[in-house]
């Protein structure tokens, strides 16, 4: 039940050190949702009115407060096609209807299988993601070429854009050791930025990205012809669009929720995140998710509850309608060095460290899940990659643990003692333990250390059945627990077995 009390709350938390980190980060999302919407072929504009939208939506409704939401460049890079093809009005409906999937899976409270993505999994998402903004960073580092081209910054440009990186990563790192007065990112841009435009030195700015001069998104419903073959269109990616933003918004919120010793709620922000994407989509803007980057900056400028992520929104909109001459002025290798630091505070660097401690399998799991994520830049499929290879690993491991210990009472009677899981892993070596040609009449085999996980374990246990049967002699079923013996009622006429009542199992009622 919703509790206005606790909610108010959490817009109280140090006010001081809120609004500054809410300032920090609409700071560092400027170039990095630009350049997302130059990726996706649209205008800058409509990129930092979708960040505003789904911003102030998420920070306000979300379940991870601290958490900064906007316009990503995961899902830019899903988008790229069908605008190219299509255009933008078909971008519109498809992030509505991405925002309308989400919503779905959070009342349906689907958010609670995130906890399924194994550690190593998660290990290879953030170094992933840390590869990929470190990458993004790069490319301020390149200016049009004479023939239309982006070339490499060189000689004295490249050598003053490195200096002001270094010195804006330098505050970074010492400011703090000084006073905390100020968040140090904040600080870095400030006198970074007052050395440059005071010094009027020649290097990169925001302004030489693009312009971010406008207004406000307004309501536009999307212009296209509402049939089945546009659904039929747009579908497919609202699908992907869907689950790489809730992919990477409820990882993030588990590092957040790791980094702050806190609990956020994973359904609560899939519904979040569904709201903001269908307001965004219905204001003309493109779709978005949390951005583990600019979360890292509002966490680093100490920013915990939901005041940072609406004064960041609120910032984002003031510099579109009267900051943007100011705005355009910042270097960007303020914003980079920035950006380096998240690097590295987002690299999970304790991963490298137990590397050589951690089971190869997880090794591999990690590396290709950081890989995938780093390449492709599709983080549903790195994630669903690297739960299904976990899975068929601890598939593998379980299968190997099946036991069966033997005896012969003195009544004549064969007993195999099970031990581990039976399932699909599992159902060659179980079948191998038994010998049906030698063993007698009357055979037991005691489920007591373990359980029929699957069908693949029911049709085990009939065709093993089957074979006793033919040779005239009766297979008794033992300690099958509760669950187990209703798998077995359930699976009906597929299946016949003597399941043999044990008294130790009896109820005893209160009298």
């Amino acid at each position: 039940m919703f509790q206005v009390l606790p909610y108010l709350a959490q817009y109280k938390i140090n006010v001081k050190n809120e609004i500054l980190a809410g300032l920090t980060t609409a700071l560092a999302l400027v170039p990095e949702v630009v350049a997302f919407a130059l990726l996706a072929h649209i205008s800058p504009l409509v990129g930092i009115g979708s960040a505003f939208i789904i911003c102030l939506i998420t920070s306000i409704f979300g379940g991870r407060p601290g958490m900064i939401s906007g316009a990503a460049g995961s899902v830019a890079v899903v988008i790229v096609a069908l605008v190219a093809q299509h255009g933008v009005e078909y971008l519109f409906l498809a992030v509505a209807l991405m925002g309308v999937l989400q919503i779905a899976v959070g009342l349906l409270r689907f958010g609670k299988f995130i906890r399924l993505v194994p550690q190593p999994v998660v290990y290879g998402f953030v170094n992933g993601l840390a590869v990929i903004i470190f990458m993004a960073q790069l490319e301020q580092f390149k200016v049009p070429g004479a023939g239309g081209e982006d070339q490499w910054l060189q000689g004295t440009p490249l050598l003053l854009m490195l200096g002001l990186v270094a010195l804006t990563m330098a505050i970074v790192y010492l400011l703090p050791k000084l006073t905390k007065a100020v968040p140090a990112s904040l600080a870095a841009i400030i006198i970074v930025s007052a050395l440059v435009i005071g010094g009027n030195l020649d290097t990169k700015s925001v302004g030489d990205i693009a312009s971010i001069k406008g207004g406000l998104p307004t309501l536009h419903w999307p212009q296209v012809p509402l049939t089945w073959a546009t659904l039929a269109l747009v579908l497919p990616y609202s699908v992907i669009m869907a689950l790489v933003g809730l992919t990477e918004s409820l990882l993030t919120l588990t590092v957040v929720d790791e980094m702050t010793d806190t609990r956020g709620h994973g359904n609560q922000d899939c519904v979040a995140q569904g709201l903001a994407n269908v307001a965004s989509g219905l204001t003309g803007g493109m779709g978005g998710c949390a951005m583990i980057g600019q979360t890292m900056v509002n966490l680093e400028s100490r920013g915990r509850g939901r005041l940072s992520g609406v004064v960041a929104a609120l910032a984002l909109a003031l510099f579109v309608v009267a900051g943007s001459s100011l705005i355009e002025q910042l270097p960007l290798a303020a914003l980079v060095g920035v950006m380096f630091m998240v690097v590295i505070g987002t690299f999970e660097w304790a991963s490298l460290r137990i590397l050589r401690r951690m089971p190869r399998a997880d090794v591999l799991v990690m590396l290709l899940v950081t890989l995938v994520t780093a390449v492709s830049q599709n983080l549903a499929l790195a994630v669903l990659l690297g739960v299904v290879i976990s899975a068929l690993v601890f598939a593998w491991e379980n299968a190997k643990r099946i036991r069966a210990r033997k005896h012969t009472d003195a009544a004549g009677t064969r007993h195999y003692e099970i031990y581990g899981p039976l399932f699909f892993g599992s159902v060659q070596a179980f079948t191998d333990k038994f010998d049906v040609q030698q063993d007698p009449t009357q055979v037991v085999i005691d489920f007591r250390e373990s359980r029929v996980a699957d069908m693949s374990g029911i049709d085990a246990l009939h065709k093993l059945t089957e074979r006793y049967h033919r040779l005239g002699k009766t297979l008794h079923l033992r300690h099958l627990s509760p669950d187990c013996r209703q798998l077995l009622r359930n699976a009906g006429a597929l299946i016949e077995v003597n399941i043999q009542e044990d008294p130790e199992y009896r109820v005893v009622t209160a009298e």
